[in-house]
Parts: structure tokens; sequence; C-alpha cells
């Protein structure tokens, strides 16, 4: 059974009832979440029930591992997640049989989380989990749990293998929240080709934050990186010190961590403004005379001047602007990967990509497959760095939540109400930080995703969301951590410098009335299977009455691992005969290769690791890397030794990662007419290089150089969507002066950017090339393609939808209020070629062009 429902409207109710009876009853539970922090807020759920008979244990990378022996042996009820069932408890299982004959139900909470390349390697640890049950003649009854979704049914049977039902009916009580879109105004900056650049939305979101806090309303800000969670945390503190500074006496800020103390007033909700539906405005930066600054909770609603476009849940709305309550709101976007046993990988997105010159190839966005962290605290990849700098300096050290005594304790202690959550803090740290926002000690935190999930944070106001989080499901369900007690609350979407976040606020009918995107995943990739039928031999030896758990490809699949002697074929059926760990070969959160070690060379300290494919961009040498708060400059990055080399720095700029690429056709599987052009889909190899790192300045994000760098070339075998146009359709705009090239590079750049909109994927699992004269076409050619090893679905989809797609694509370009483009059109801060060339009136003609029929 799937129970799809929205934000807090009582599924953990739903499956614990029935979790509970069946330990009661003698069975055991196996409970699956993709993060750790969700795992610990169930296990304190449970433990506050106080049964006896229930023995609840959390078996992930914070159980000590003289514990696990226990949790082995004694518990009933375990909560885990995907990695540790594929790299630890799978592959041991005799050593869980007392649990596996026992097991009564798998409850696999958060599901929505498993898309894409992520969710078909969890697709198959799960179907490795039937076999393992099936060993000790248990049939377990698997209970899924999820926000809302599109085709739930069919989802939960894609990625168990097993029929489902469904329940999608929500009845639970909800109050009324009003939705904001936020746009940063134009500042008198340029950037590069003299394109205006807007403020960030980091920067932003700090401003918002401290301002909410300054109101006494608790506040959420997600944040799209590791690194912008920390600077909006400490540009937002920097604030509350500089006003508690201004109205009392000086007070030292402490560098310590020390532990929680009440806050020394009660938050009260927050009134949201009354708006009769969904429109759109221009908000000025905001400051000390902000309309959320000075606001108190029940401040009256804005006025017509108001920069905020708000939608109201209990408002009269026009039927394409339903409330927020009756909208999808429980699924999230791509995360900061599980907080586990790896060090987590602070890997920003590819830089986008171009081909030599002798091709004619444009720059083009490159995603990185390993955008999806090691192991660290949720489910799927965020990039660990913002395209934008902040445009607020950090100034204060590592975060602490209680201060010295003072003349004024209450003024003192208002930087400390506001602090950072993400992956790679202790487990302890983490634990701390949820019970301080619980207890109110902490009135604004500063989050990735990885507070997405249903962790129990109730008693919010409000939530803050810097930057489109990647799909509507996700939205809703950010937009859901507030008002989880049933109290009105206030969600701010503020936009990014990026086509998409430009689009949607300005057509806010994208958002609302809108169904949730499908789940997309494809457990019958070759990439995915392969590795994992390994690991299924290891555990058990195949036999021919397994092929059918594993899908229809499996006896191709199997051939070619015999081809490769990674499984030997015998009688019984095939057999794992190397010494190696079968579940090495798995890379389920699509890291790839060994680590790379981040050492501080002056003393040897080692601060994390980052995954091999993301080293190229985050810690090549010249990177700026942020660790907890401190920054560090890389002075060295040795691919064979494995290591980056690190000293403590202060510059006043950051980097950002650019390379070249060049794509290749292998086959087109499926082709179709679109306006005078032809629409492809297909295989292709994508042939990648970092080449140069761009330094901006962190205030104000001038460019400051762009830096060479010589890193080996990364290939990737994976699917593609692209068009085509003859010539005789290109002439006219050749004949007319327009730069076809440039106007392919920009229509390229923006596709990529709005895509997200209509598949189930993030900006940095993408990438693209566009060329006047493609070797393999002889065409001029867009393409766009998966950033994963063997495809991920998301082309696939483009290609369903291209018409809707494309369209939405002219659109943003035609309604920016730029000139001759800029990051909110057909800039793109991973451009290898430093956004030239870039014709925004051709790519808008040459849009005409092919979808003149549409």
């Amino acid at each position: 059974m799937i129970i799809s429902t929205g934000t807090a409207s009582g599924k953990s109710l739903a499956y614990l009832t029935p979790a509970v009876a069946s330990c009661l009853d003698g069975g055991t539970v196996l409970y699956l979440t993709p993060t750790k922090a969700l795992a610990a807020d169930q296990l304190r759920g449970l433990r506050e029930l106080r049964i006896t008979k229930l023995r609840a244990a959390c078996f992930d990378g914070d159980t000590p591992f003289e514990e696990r022996t226990w949790v082995r042996q004694h518990a009933n009820y375990v909560l885990t997640n995907p990695d540790m069932l594929h790299r630890s408890i799978l592959p041991r299982h005799a050593q869980w049989s007392t649990f596996f004959r026992r097991l009564r139900l798998v409850v696999v909470d958060e599901c929505h989380g498993y898309r894409g390349v992520f969710g078909s390697h969890v697709a198959q640890i799960l179907r490795r989990l039937r076999r393992a049950c099936a060993r000790y003649n248990a049939r377990p009854t698997f209970m899924l749990a999820s926000a809302t979704a599109s085709e739930p049914g069919v989802f939960a049977t894609r990625l168990t293998g097993l029929e489902m039902d469904e329940v999608t009916v929500d009845a639970s009580p909800k109050g009324s929240t009003t939705i904001a879109l936020w746009e940063p105004p134009l500042t008198e900056l340029r950037g590069e080709g003299g394109a205006p650049v807007r403020r960030t939305a980091t920067a932003e979101a700090a401003d918002l934050l401290a301002d909410l806090v300054l109101a006494d309303v608790r506040t959420l800000a997600f944040v799209r990186s590791r690194r912008g969670a920390e600077t909006v945390a400490l540009s937002a503190r920097a604030k509350l010190a500089d006003v508690a500074f201004s109205i009392s006496p000086p007070f030292p800020i402490p560098t310590t961590t020390t532990n929680p103390t009440p806050p020394s007033t009660t938050p009260t909700p927050a009134s949201s403004p009354q708006a009769p539906g969904a429109t759109t405005g221009t908000s000025p930066a905001p400051s000390d005379a902000s309309p959320l600054t000075t606001a108190p909770s029940d401040a009256p609603p804005p006025s017509e001047a108001s920069p905020l476009a708000c939608s109201r849940s209990d408002a009269p709305a026009p039927s394409n602007a339903p409330a927020l309550t009756s909208s999808p709101s429980d699924t999230p976007a791509p995360s900061d990967a599980s907080l586990l046993t790896s060090s987590p990988s602070d890997a920003p997105a590819t830089s986008d990509l171009s081909a030599p010159s002798d091709l004619a190839l444009r720059p083009s966005e490159a995603p990185t497959p390993s955008d999806v962290p090691a192991p660290s605290d949720v489910l799927a990849p965020e990039p660990a760095s913002e395209p934008e700098p902040s445009q607020t300096a950090p100034t204060h050290g590592p975060l602490t939540w209680a201060l010295p005594d003072t003349p004024d304790p209450d003024l003192a202690d208002l930087p400390n109400k506001i602090a950072a959550y993400r992956a790679g803090y202790l487990a302890e740290d983490r634990r701390l930080l949820e019970k301080a926002l619980r207890a109110g000690t902490i009135m604004g935190l500063a989050t990735t995703n990885a507070l997405e999930l249903g962790v129990d944070v109730s008693g919010l106001d409000a939530v803050l969301i810097a930057g489109w989080p990647g799909t509507r499901a996700s939205l809703w369900q950010q937009a859901g951590r507030a008002g989880r007690d049933g109290q009105d609350a206030l969600a701010v979407l503020i936009a990014r410098d990026d086509p998409l976040d430009t689009y949607l606020v300005h057509h806010p009918e994208a958002l609302f009335g809108q169904p949730v995107e499908a789940i997309v995943l494809d457990p019958g990739n070759p990439y995915v299977l392969g590795p994992h039928l390994c690991a299924a031999a290891a555990e058990i030896p195949l036999t021919e009455d397994d092929l059918p758990i594993f899908g229809a490809t499996t006896s191709k699949v199997l051939d070619d691992l015999v081809a490769q002697n990674l499984l030997r074929r015998r009688p019984a059926g095939w057999f794992w005969t190397r010494r190696e760990r079968a579940t090495d070969l798995a890379d389920i959160r699509g890291g790839g290769g060994s680590p790379i070690q981040v050492v501080e060379s002056s003393t040897g300290r080692l601060l994390g690791s980052v995954d091999e494919p993301s080293a190229h961009t985050t810690v090549h040498t010249g990177a700026i890397y942020l660790h907890q708060g401190e920054t560090f400059l890389v002075e060295l990055l040795d691919l064979d030794a494995g290591v980056a080399l690190v000293t403590s720095a202060n510059p006043d700029y950051t980097t950002f990662a650019r390379d070249i690429t060049d794509i290749s056709i292998l086959s087109t599987e499926r082709s179709q007419a679109l306006g005078s052009g032809t629409l492809h889909f297909g295989e292709v190899e994508v042939t990648r290089q970092v080449v140069s790192y761009l330094k901006r300045r962190l205030q104000s994000g001038e460019m400051l150089g762009d830096e060479p760098l010589e890193l080996p070339p990364r290939t990737l075998r994976t699917r593609a969507v692209w068009w085509t146009l003859p010539a005789s359709a290109v002439a006219p705009l050749a004949e007319a002066g327009i730069d076809l090239g440039g106007a392919a590079h920009a229509a390229e750049h923006a596709s990529i950017g709005l895509l997200p909109l209509f598949a189930t994927c993030d900006r940095w699992d993408i990438g693209g090339v566009s060329t006047e004269l493609h070797a393999d076409t002889g065409l001029l050619t867009v393409f766009v393609y998966d950033g994963h090893e063997g495809g991920a679905g998301f082309a696939e989809r483009g290609y369903a939808r291209a018409t809707d797609w494309l369209t939405a694509t002219r659109e943003a370009i035609m309604s920016c209020e730029c000139e001759r483009g800029c990051p909110s059109c057909i800039q793109s801060p991973k451009c290898g070629n430093g956004n030239e060339p870039l014709d925004k009136r051709g790519a808008i003609r040459l849009l005409n062009t092919l979808l003149a029929s549409q």
C-alpha cells in the first residue's frame, strides 16, 4: 500500500499503528527513510510511547559499533536507510536471520525522494530485500508513505516491483498559508557582457530571516547549497548583532558553542497578508524599513504597493490558483544526500560546457553525476555552492546558541537565535539543533533540504525558500514546514537570477492549480541493474526463478556481467567469485570513484572528503572551499594521491569552475517532426574537461578574472534530447544578421533552465551543447542530456513534452526586461565559454522558427 497525502496529514500514524501492533504480536518492523534526521525524529516519537515490548533502535552511520550487535539481536523496530541496507544489512543477512524470519512490515517513508538514478538504485535494493526475506520464509507487507504525488500507485509499483493499493484522500485540517513570490531587485552592478545583475537570493534570504526573527516569527530558510546555508545564517546573525549593538551597550560575540538556553519571549504566529489571488511583483531590497522587518505577527496586510506577490488559501482565488492547503504539499526536491558514514561532498554543480572550436560547439551546461554527494543527510543532490555569490559577507565565527553575561541579555542573545543546519555536522550537533528549534531557543534556521522531509518541527510560522527547489512537489513540501500546528503561515519563494526562477515569479499560473510532477525512475537502467545483480549474487546465488524480480532486462545484463568476468555461470545459477565486496560496484548516491580527502596542509587536519567527479569543480587548485564556517584556499589537487591540500584564508572572492564539452551521437531511438525542424532522443557520449575557474567578488558578484586549469577529461555515456533545423530554415535568419551560433547557445541555456519545470529534475542534473553545424547531424543542433551514466529519464521527459517545454523557454526569454540577455534569461554561471556568444533576439527568432507550426 502507498499513502500519498499532504504535509502533516497523519501518514506517520497510519503506518505506526500496524507497525507497533506487529511488534506487540512478536513480529519485527523495518523502517526505511532517506535521511538520518528523519530516522532520529521517528525514534524519538517511538520512545515517547513508552511501550515496554517495543524495542526500537536506529541502525545507521551514527550507531556506535558496540550497539550494532544489540540492534541485530534484540531490536524489533529497526530504523535505517537505503545506504545501510545496501552496504551492511543485506550483505550480512545471515547475522540478521532472527530479525528477517519475524519481519511483518517494511515501511518506506518519504518515498517520493527516491527518484532519478538514486531512486532506481533504491528500487533494486528493495528487490534484493525481498529475496533476503524469502530466504527466511518471510513475506512482509510493504507500506509506503509519500507526499502528494502524480500516479503514486504506478510509482510505488516501479519502486518495489509489487502491486500497490493507493490512499490519496486527504481530509486533514490545516490553517491558511500565504505564498509570496519575491523577485530581488536589479543592482547597478554589471556582469558578463555588461548584463545587469540582480541582488542574490541568498542575500535577500539573510535579510528577510533576520527581519522575521526580530518580529518573533519562527522561521526556516531553505537554501539550495551547504555553503549558501552557512552564509545565510552568518549574514543574518551579523545583521542581528548590528541591531543589538545599535540599541544596547556593546557586548562580546562568543566563538564557542554552548548548550541552548530558552528564549526570553514566546514567538507569536505571523498573520499572513490578504490577497485575492496569485499576482506578481518586484520587490525592493529589504532594509531595516522592509515591510517584514518592522511588522509584528499581527500586522495589517501590506498595501497594494507591497513587493510581495501573494496567494492566500482562505482568500477568493482564481480557478488556476487554489489554496495552498489543497495543493500538493509533501514531496522533496533534490537534496543534501544522506548523513551516513562518509564525509559529505561539498561539490558545486559543474560548469557550463562547450566544445572544440573546429566543431563550432557552443558552451553548454554540464551536470556532474556526483551532484549527489557521498552519504550525508538527505536523499538527493544539491549543489554545494550557489551559482551566485552572497552579497552579505559573514562576519561571525562558528555558530553559538548562548552568550555570556551582558548588560542586556535579551538583546545580546539576538544573534544566537539564528543557526545553520546542513550535512556535515556531527550527529550530536544536529540533534541539538533540532531540539533547540522545537523548543524555540532558535527562532531562525538556515538549512539545506535536510529538513524538507517529515521531521517534526511544528510551531514554525514562516518559511523562506531561496531559489526554486526543483519541483512543485518540493515547493509545497518546504512551504508545508510552516503552520504544522494548524496555525496560519507564510511562505516566501525568493527567485534566483535564473531563467526558471524568473519565469515562475512572472507566471504564477505555472505553480498554482498545476498537478505535481510524476516521479521518474528507471530500475532497468543497465548501469544500475548490473551492480545490484552482482551484489544479489554475492548475498545469495542467483537462479532462474530470481530473474523476474529484477525486471525484463535481467537476462541480457547477466550475460554482459558473465562476459566481464564479474559473475560466473554454473548449472545452479550465477555466482559472485571475486574477493572484492560486490556492493562497492553500486554507488547509489552517484559519487563515482574514490573520494578525495581534503587536508589542511599546515596541520595535517582532515577536514572532510569530496567525491572524485565533483573534485574537478569543487577543490581544484585555486578553489575557495568553505567548511563549517571556515574558508580555505585549495593549494593543490592531486588526483593520483586522492588528496586536496588547503590552507586557511579569508579572500574577498569566491570561485566557480568552467568546463568545455564535446558530444557525439551513438544511436537515435526516436524522432519526430517539430515545426520546421526535427526532434530526436537517443544515446550520446559526452566528453567534458574543466578548463578554468572564475573569480567573483564576494560582496558584489563583480568578475575578477578567469584562471586556466589543467585537469583530465571525463567521459559520460548517457541519454539526450536534441533538435535540429535544416539550412533552408536558418538561412533567412542568417540573412537577417542573426548570429546563429549565439542564438542556438542562448536557446540552449534557457531551455536547460526551463526543463526542470517539465521533468522531475534539477538544473544540476542536466547539461547541454549547442552548435551551428554538428559533425554527426550536419545541421544546427541543440542538445540537452542527462548528467548520469546511462541516463535518468529527464531528457526523455523533455522529448515527450517538447512543445510545452520550448514554448515556455521562448516565453521566458521574451518576457525578460533586459536588452541583450542576463542571468535571468539566457546567461549561465556555468558557461564554459564566458557566455559568449549569446544572441537574445536571435534565440527568440530561432525558437519562433522551430515552433512555427505548433
